[in-house]
């Protein structure tokens, strides 16, 4: 592994402190871009960990301003929910404050928005991560429901092969925030990606915090604890991981503060493309991507447009839904042979002839 281009003086700064530098900026539970002249509301109810996370719920909200930004008609606003506790209510505020089209941001969600769609079949309602189910996690048929899905393994499969590539002690890691579909289906493609590399290279890269044969692994059960995010990071660098691919939301700061302190440790962030979401872009060899602003942008203005419905979008490599962030600072740590062979990959994946699959992965629209 190349060394870092360069560190951030971040050494003096433990993840709590950082947390409660993060604190000082947090956006109230209720806000919104207002636009009086506006005929048709959209809102959105975010998953815990802020409306700032550097993650889902950042990159859903820029989705929500774009559709806005696009359309002079509509008008955005959220609402955050600082637990699961928080879901039904803030889906019932939106609804009781007339809006339109109500966003549900995770997969957590899912039931909570199913029930508010089926209680109030004249408002539409999507799900970011998730499709419409019951308390038993059964599928339910609606009409007012758009699920927004990513098939992120095949983006998470690039970032697998891409770490085994520039591992230097052959001992990568990953662990989750909870263990849930959107987060496992990460790992499951990050896990087949290091598995192709020592197929086709001879290597014998490990992975650590995961077996997606056994679909068991390492979770903190939260996204929001960047503190047990940094414990963890830490036991495995202990073990020998050299690259560490955290897939928890603002919980995998905890990996990148580990990394910002140890030369030899680099990390792969998620969701959003880390050198520009975060403050650790130093650490980051790239980053699994989904175009989530993208689709949320669009459905929005779908259901603006009355066309939103109960459809389904899932976002893959061919339809630019997913994809792997540029190298950034590592531009020239990463091999001009990797390179070549993450782009074959990609085609491959596009025209089906390789195929990454993940048990979490969403089913074709």
């Amino acid at each position: 592994m190349a060394v870092k281009p360069f560190k951030l003086a971040l050494a003096g700064f433990s993840a709590v402190g950082l947390a409660a530098l993060a604190a000082c900026g947090e956006a109230p539970t209720d806000s919104g871009d207002d636009n009086a002249d506006a005929s048709f509301s959209a809102c959105m109810v975010t998953d815990s960990g802020g409306i700032d996370d550097k993650s889902f719920n950042e990159s859903a909200w820029a989705g929500m301003e774009a559709a806005m930004a696009e359309n002079d008609d509509i008008e955005v606003s959220f609402k955050e929910s600082a637990s699961e506790a928080d879901y039904d209510p803030n889906l019932q505020a939106s609804v009781d404050k007339g809006c339109n089209f109500v966003v549900g941001v995770g997969g957590l969600m899912a039931g909570n928005v199913t029930t508010a769609a089926l209680a109030n079949t004249d408002v539409g309602f999507a799900i970011v991560d998730g499709s419409p189910i019951d308390a038993n996690f059964a599928p339910v048929e609606t009409e007012n429901v758009y699920s927004i899905q990513f098939d992120t393994a095949q983006s998470a499969f690039l970032a697998g092969y891409v770490a085994a590539s520039q591992t230097k002690t052959g001992i990568v890691a990953t662990w989750g925030g909870m263990q849930i579909n959107p987060v496992t289906i990460f790992m499951d493609g990050f896990a087949e990606g290091i598995a192709k590399h020592n197929e086709d290279k001879g290597t014998d890269v490990q992975l650590l915090g995961w077996d997606a044969a056994a679909q068991e692994g390492t979770f903190l059960g939260n996204f929001e604890d960047a503190a047990a995010g940094r414990s963890t990071s830490d036991t495995f660098i202990s073990q020998g991981a050299d690259v560490l691919f955290p897939v928890a939301g603002p919980a995998g700061i905890g990996a990148l503060t580990a990394a910002s302190e140890d030369d030899a440790v680099n990390a792969i962030w998620v969701d959003t493309d880390g050198f520009e979401s975060t403050e650790y872009g130093s650490e980051l060899i790239t980053s699994a991507e989904k175009a989530l602003d993208v689709a949320v942008k669009e459905a929005v203005l779908a259901a603006y447009d009355d066309k939103a419905g109960n459809g389904t979008y899932v976002g893959t490599l061919a339809n630019d839904g997913v994809s792997l962030a540029p190298f950034h600072d590592f531009e020239s740590a990463v091999s001009a042979d990797t390179k070549a062979e993450v782009e074959a990959l990609t085609q491959q994946i596009i025209d089906g002839s390789l195929v990454v699959e993940s048990p979490a992965s969403p089913a074709a629209p």
